[in-house]
């Protein structure tokens, strides 16, 4: 099969570019362009984006604009900081590209509907990054499809990633969250509502096809000084209402490299008027017991990434897969997969940027929630 889409690449290592340029590789229906990004970016993160153009053995094209508007170039993955997505996704949108989105498309709630908007537009078609294709939420879709809880009236989630050196945070006094944040991401840290809370916000939309109304939510440090001392949360609990009467609830955070046998904790609850289901994403799973010698964190991060972000960091650090548990069941086709599929198809993503923006209107009336106390309404746009 010959490839039929070009993607480009916008940033490179230490991102999840490292991961999603790989997955579109995969697909013979895919050929990677090149990797390009802004000229005003540090020198080190030109450093980066030139590792992964060598180790990806493709070029660099220096001229970004040039680079957007390239005739081979059908789609773009952006992975820059998130607070640099709006202008760049500006940017591929005005060059008539497609584009495939990290997480969020933007941080700030008025950004991401700005690209809503200017996609919708266009005509162009977007698809966020999700978790929606692991086996665990297939079967929780299968299991909703199938009639056999009833109407559905709940959903829970818990979700933790188990990375990083913990047990460094302060426990008093409790935390003091702000309604609005100026930054996101920091080396050692991140809001870990937004980066781990996303996933399940944007799997109950896939799920019931229904959006959020109000949350309460209480954001804390338990775990990590890094995120202490940048004034991030390490760990959430939100309460949900969406449209059609669904209630959720959502647990998300990161707890530390030792706190689970394998990558964390992500549980799926369903609760429906005849029944309810709970779905681990470890089952079904091979427990391996032997005589090797027992997993190790690192004593120290990468200098560069200490909580384990990064895949390349993690083989930099000589941090190995952990490998007493083993999954059974296999992503039967990948989030990049989906992708080309809806692209080749002329259909809309089943996770555009709109539910992704709506995910950051959520996380923002989550951060309002935790700041005040009190119950928000979340915007219906």
């Amino acid at each position: 099969m010959s490839a039929r889409f070009g993607l480009l690449l916008i940033t490179g290592n230490q991102t999840h570019q490292e991961n999603y340029a790989r997955a579109f590789a995969a697909d013979p229906r895919c050929r990677l362009i090149g990797l390009t990004d802004t000229a005003d970016v540090p020198a080190r993160r030109r450093e980066l984006n030139c590792d992964l153009a060598a180790e990806l053995e493709i070029p660099v094209f220096d001229d970004f604009d040039a680079a957007i508007r390239r005739d081979e170039v059908d789609l773009i993955s952006i992975c820059a900081e998130p607070e640099r997505r709006l202008d760049l996704t500006l940017a591929c949108i005005d060059a008539g590209k497609h584009v495939y989105l990290d997480k969020d498309p933007a941080p700030v709630p008025a950004d991401a509907w700005r690209l809503v908007d200017a996609f919708d537009q266009a005509g162009l078609q977007t698809q966020a990054f999700s978790l929606v294709r692991l086996p665990a939420c297939q079967r929780a879709k299968a299991v909703i499809e199938s009639g056999e809880l009833g109407d559905l009236i709940g959903l829970h989630c818990d979700i933790t990633f188990a990375k990083g050196l913990p047990g460094t945070a302060e426990l008093l006094p409790p935390r003091q969250e702000k309604a609005a944040a100026e930054r996101f991401t920091f080396i050692d840290s991140k809001r870990e509502f937004l980066c781990v809370g996303y996933y399940p916000l944007i799997l109950f939309q896939w799920l019931t096809g229904q959006r959020f109304e109000s949350i309460d939510a209480v954001t804390s440090n338990y775990f990590f000084a890094e995120h202490q001392r940048n004034d991030v949360e390490d760990f959430a609990t939100v309460m949900l209402g969406m449209n059609g009467g669904i209630e959720a609830t959502i647990t998300a955070g990161r707890c530390g490299w030792m706190s689970h046998r394998d990558f964390g904790i992500h549980d799926i609850r369903l609760v429906g008027t005849r029944g309810s289901v709970t779905i681990d994403a470890h089952q079904p799973r091979i427990e391996v017991c032997s005589d090797a010698t027992p997993w190790q964190q690192p004593a120290v991060g990468h200098p560069e990434d200490p909580m384990g972000f990064w895949s390349s960091t993690q083989v930099a650090g000589g941090i190995v897969s952990k490998s007493d548990w083993k999954a059974i069941a296999k992503v039967a086709q990948s989030d990049a997969a989906a992708f080309l599929d809806a692209l080749e198809a002329g259909q809309p993503s089943d996770v555009p940027a709109a539910m992704a923006a709506h995910s950051v209107d959520v996380v923002h009336a989550a951060y309002q929630s935790a700041a005040s106390g009190s119950t928000v309404t979340i915007p219906q746009r």
